[in-house]
């Protein structure tokens, strides 16, 4: 279901100064009455700060095979990713906005997480602004079901379109065939199972630059996904948590993060299978992770370590003499683990074909490098 709004006319391309005052004139607190607004109570427009500017497009989703909930956002505005993503395990994701209102994100969540569903908490929102012609917001809960909203006066082109368990939306764009051409990308790549959720999550933002984007430009990014369920700790609830504040190509910038997050879950996921005896799981986890992010000596390193340690020395020999090939740090690095408890003095100089009195030597005088 799509939906496009009508705009003010004649918007883009305004100076910051002709800008602003368009927002005081549509907020209702310029000319006169913002000198009648100067005595007015602690609740007017004026006694607060104005609301960020995050002319935008965003996608908001709930994965149906893993019930993952995301956003993704990009905006010719510095750290988007700072005001328009929010998301919460087991409760949902909200995208906040044209003329931001940031309540919309956190207190979409406490809704949605008492139980109200994210049209119903999104009704109660926009009942409570008296600015909601200006907003533009997205609602994804748990169960799949979306809410959004375009007000009237969001910059053209503005829209979004509503589908399965997600929504686009976009305001300020080059072209009014934006939130159509994220939905179609975002529909392919889910029907395809091609990517990740995050990765499908990205691939509506780069549909949307296909077709110009923000008629303004490039300049940051986001990418937030959280888990189906919470664990209790919000730090481990976040799978992908992704910024481009600044950057001439933020969707391409935005895509080299997540190929080089994917590389180091991979090496999280090797150390696990360590933890529970599964070495083969492991050495599969640790190869694909160096081979994603091949320029990092530091992945093929650490793999070598933990498989030394675990008593599998002829595949990490091999490995450790690469990595001193390619960068001599690492040898004074594997020196000074065995101070940290990490490696065995003897073990470090069998790696450094040491004598074990000059490996010995070498690791207690790396305690007291700095």
């Amino acid at each position: 279901m799509s939906h496009r709004s009508r705009a003010i006319p004649s918007p883009l391309l305004v100076s910051a100064a002709v800008f602003s005052a368009l927002l005081l004139a549509i907020l209702g607190i310029a000319g006169p009455s913002a000198a009648e607004g100067l005595e007015r109570t602690s609740d007017s427009a004026l006694s607060k700060p104005l609301d960020p500017l995050a002319h935008t497009y965003s996608i908001v989703a709930r994965d149906p095979a893993t019930g993952q909930l995301g956003v993704a956002v990009q905006s010719h505005w510095f750290q988007v990713g700072a005001v328009v993503p929010w998301a919460r395990a087991g409760v949902g994701a909200v995208a906040t906005q044209s003329f931001v209102r940031v309540d919309y994100g956190p207190k979409g969540l406490d809704l949605m997480a008492a139980g109200t569903s994210a049209s119903q908490a999104l009704d109660q929102l926009l009942a409570e602004d008296p600015q909601r012609s200006v907003r533009q917001v997205a609602m994804v809960d748990h169960k799949g079901r979306v809410a959004a909203w375009t007000g009237e006066q969001c910059i053209a082109e503005a829209g979004h379109h509503r589908g399965d368990g997600y929504s686009v939306q976009a305001n300020l764009m080059l072209a009014d065939t934006v939130p159509e051409a994220m939905a179609k990308a975002y529909e392919k790549v889910v029907a395809d199972s091609a990517e990740d959720f995050a990765g499908r999550l990205l691939a509506a933002l780069e549909a949307a630059q296909g077709e110009g984007g923000d008629i303004r430009g490039r300049q940051s990014a986001a990418l937030l996904v959280v888990r189906a369920e919470s664990t209790g700790n919000s730090w481990e609830d976040r799978l992908v948590d992704l910024r481009v504040d600044d950057h001439a190509e933020p969707l391409v910038e935005l895509r080299r993060l997540l190929e080089r997050h994917r590389a180091y879950d991979e090496m999280n996921r090797g150390d696990e299978a360590m933890a529970t005896g599964d070495l083969d799981a492991a050495v599969g986890h640790y190869t694909r992770a160096a081979d994603m992010a091949p320029e990092i000596v530091e992945l093929p390193f650490w793999k070598a370590v933990t498989l030394f340690d675990s008593g599998a020395t002829e595949q990490a020999l091999p490995i450790f003499q690469e990595v001193f090939e390619r960068e001599e740090r690492w040898r004074e690095v594997l020196r000074r683990l065995p101070a940290a408890g990490l490696l065995k003095a003897e073990a470090v100089a069998v790696i450094l074909g040491e004598e074990a009195g000059e490996g010995a030597a070498a690791s207690e005088a790396a305690e007291g490098t700095p």
